[in-house]
């Protein structure tokens, strides 16, 4: 492996400069490199006859230089060489830019391959710096699959094709090789040298789907072995063993009765804890799926057998919202429940965490002040943390340390397909609640324009009428948070609240923001939620949680700028009531990716595909939010596309774990290394 570990910089043609660039794009070594795999390919395999080529196509042509080259200086810094070059059926005129050069390399007389972007037609036909070989040079640049990589500034895509040319050489046949050979043989993939050559240089398209197709099932095979080990380890952890009580006694006593996802996702959380070993579970459900009510019976449980119970929410407003929900839920049964955020004052804070000490207190529910040296608890045995995609993968154990061998149960109102689920989550079992409770309401959505402004205002004033109130989203706190040209039209929420109050003279608007002070926050959410304003105009702050049972029409302005799964949180703040409820997200942008985004948000509510979809355009880093999700970058897998590859892998992985659980089969020493590797870089966290 000693090419593969050697320093970039020594690599021919490289040196200190380049490697700082190299560096720029995470590449240390030769093996880095070799890792580097293309983001697309162009296929300049066919060359298209001139007269056939279409105006503003990418093609490749075959011709004779018929002109000789001429060099003319327009200004200072701008030179251009132009030229005519022609085949059987018509000509081009093509154009470089500050290549003089090539005046003297292409020669009066001589053919040439030229790929490029074609302009004009007939006699305007035209070319600017395409590409170019002699005909019979080897085929570098045209008449082949052109890899095309993400660069950094000082490498250009052809000096990116030459150096991975150089390390494939000094590579020879030690390439990265984590597949045991049993498992290559019994999926039918390539070999890894094939498999590096092809996917970075492919002779065909064919060769480059079977390379392709062995990369991306080594990725995937390799993760799953890991989180496969991790959910078995954190499965054989013991936990302490919490009695299974009848759940009819607690379900009795709610002011509704559960739906049968939820009954299903609370009798599982119940059969963990009763088992003697460490619950690790996730509750994903769409919005208003009733996941606190989950919470609550797992909390009933634990209270019931004598131990605490502590859950942790990413917003102080959420927490506060919790603390009353489970309040509600849990009073009936004489539990204690108590609130600790940092907006408390210190006194408040103390003496909660005295209660918690002493075991006088059974559950909390809190932010993260939960995690503070000082917050002890008596007989701490369940975990709770709400939208776990939040927090990062240290804070979600940090908690747990306070207890002894504590329950994890984790929530989040992020739905994502099951198999992704399991893939990002391996140390945890997955419930799904994929029913609304009754009486949810659907929320119709449309997306306009900002023309329609005074009708919206006009909407707005009769739903005050009626009784109801109204969200607006806005994607910044103050004109001032950014001086940026693309953000010139942004709505800022302070100042949008400022206008609609001209506008609206006679409705009560209240503005809330991140930039305030959690006592301020406090008291507008208040009168919010006892009708006491009839318009809120806010930032994403509201996202998540926030239940406003008359909240009838939430507005969002520039609503391009947010995510289909955040649009879809916010959507979820309204609806909760018994009224029709509306979703407006208002938009100028007219580019074919908000296009397609907004369709998808007006033509489904389903949380999952909508997700699938976010991911998809998105990707799973800021799906997620920062590598919060405790995934390693995937190098050439799509957690979205390639979904069914995960699914062959996943099931490969566990065949393999179950005749060598250790990994300590001769064939499988590289895997083995390389899991060690991604839980000691920290990009997976072990429990």
């Amino acid at each position: 492996m000693a090419g593969l570990d050697m320093e970039i910089r020594f690599l021919k043609g490289v040196g200190e400069k380049r490697a700082a660039a190299f560096a720029k794009l995470g590449i240390h070594t030769v093996g880095d490199l070799l890792c580097h795999f293309p983001r697309r390919y162009e296929d300049r395999t066919h060359y298209t006859p001139i007269a056939a080529a279409q105006p503003d196509e990418w093609v490749c042509i075959r011709a004779m230089v018929a002109t000789e080259p001429t060099v003319s200086r327009i200004r200072r810094g701008l030179e251009l060489v132009k030229l005519r070059v022609v085949d059987d059926s018509g000509s081009v005129s093509v154009t470089y830019f500050n290549q003089t050069y090539i005046k003297n390399q292409l020669l009066r007389g001589e053919t040439y391959y030229f790929y490029g972007k074609l302009s004009g037609e007939g006699k305007a036909r035209a070319m600017a710096n395409p590409d170019w070989e002699p005909e019979s040079a080897p085929a570098v640049t045209t008449r082949c699959i052109m890899p095309v990589y993400r660069l950094s500034a000082g490498l250009g895509n052809k000096y990116m094709i030459g150096c991975v040319r150089r390390a494939l050489e000094l590579a020879g046949e030690d390439v990265p090789d984590y597949l045991p050979e049993s498992v290559r043989q019994a999926q039918g993939l390539a070999q890894a040298r094939f498999s590096y050559e092809n996917i970075h240089l492919p002779t065909d398209l064919e060769m480059l789907e079977l390379a392709r197709r062995r990369l991306i099932f080594e990725e995937f095979f390799v993760l799953a072995c890991a989180m496969e080990r991790m959910g078995k380890r954190a499965k054989n952890k013991s936990g302490f063993t919490v009695k299974k009580p009848q759940p009819e006694q607690f379900y009795s006593r709610l002011p509704f009765s559960p739906t049968g996802a939820q009954r299903r996702a609370a009798e599982q959380c119940m059969d963990d804890m009763a088992s003697g070993c460490s619950m690790n579970r996730l509750i994903q459900g769409d919005v208003g799926s009733g996941k606190t009510m989950v919470a609550a019976a797992c909390v009933w449980a634990v209270c019931a057998a004598g131990r605490q119970a502590a859950f942790m929410a990413p917003t102080e407003i959420l927490a506060e919202q919790h603390f009353r929900t489970l309040s509600a839920f849990l009073e009936p049964f004489g539990i204690t429940v108590e609130l600790l955020t940092g907006a408390m004052s210190v006194k408040a804070k103390r003496e909660a965490k005295a209660r918690l000490a002493s075991g006088q207190a059974q559950a909390v529910v809190g932010t993260h002040a939960l995690l503070t040296a000082d917050t002890e608890f008596a007989a701490l045995s369940l975990v709770i943390t709400d939208e776990q995609h939040r927090f990062g993968v240290e804070q979600r154990s940090a908690l747990a340390v306070k207890g002894d061998r504590p329950h994890t149960l984790v929530m989040s109102a992020t739905p994502i397909p099951r198999t992704l689920a399991l893939m990002i989550y391996g140390d945890l079992d997955v419930s799904v609640l994929d029913e609304l409770p009754p009486g949810r309401q659907k929320v119709d959505t449309f997306c306009v324009n900002s023309s329609y402004h005074q009708r919206l205002n006009n909407f707005i004033r009769k739903q005050a009428a009626a009784g109801y109130q109204t969200f607006v989203v806005c994607p910044m706190v103050e004109e001032s948070d950014t001086d940026t040209p693309a953000a010139a039209d942004l709505k800022s929420a302070v100042d949008w609240a400022e206008q609609l109050r001209r506008e609206l003279p006679e409705l009560r608007i209240q503005c809330i923001h991140g930039k305030m002070k959690p006592k301020e926050k406090d008291a507008v959410m208040k009168s919010v939620v006892n009708g006491e304003a009839d318009v809120l105009v806010s930032t994403t702050v509201i996202e998540v949680g926030v239940d406003v049972p008359r909240a009838s029409l939430m507005l969002v302005e520039n609503a391009e700028r947010f995510g289909l799964s955040q649009l879809h949180q916010l959507r979820g703040r309204v609806g909760r009531g018994n009224q029709k409820s509306w979703c407006v997200l208002v938009t100028d942008n007219q580019s074919e990716e908000t296009r397609a985004r907004m369709k998808i948000m007006c033509s489904t509510a389903d949380g999952f595909e909508i997700s699938r979809a976010d991911l998809a355009m998105r990707g799973p880093g800021d799906f997620f939010g920062s590598r919060q999700h405790g995934l390693p970058e995937m190098r050439i897998a799509d957690l979205c596309g390639d979904i069914t590859i995960m699914q062959t892998a996943q099931e490969a992985a566990k065949e393999l774990l179950a005749r060598d659980a250790d990994l300590a089969s001769p064939e499988c020493r590289a895997l083995a290394k390389r899991i060690e590797t991604l839980f000691s870089d920290g990009n997976i966290i072990m429990s």
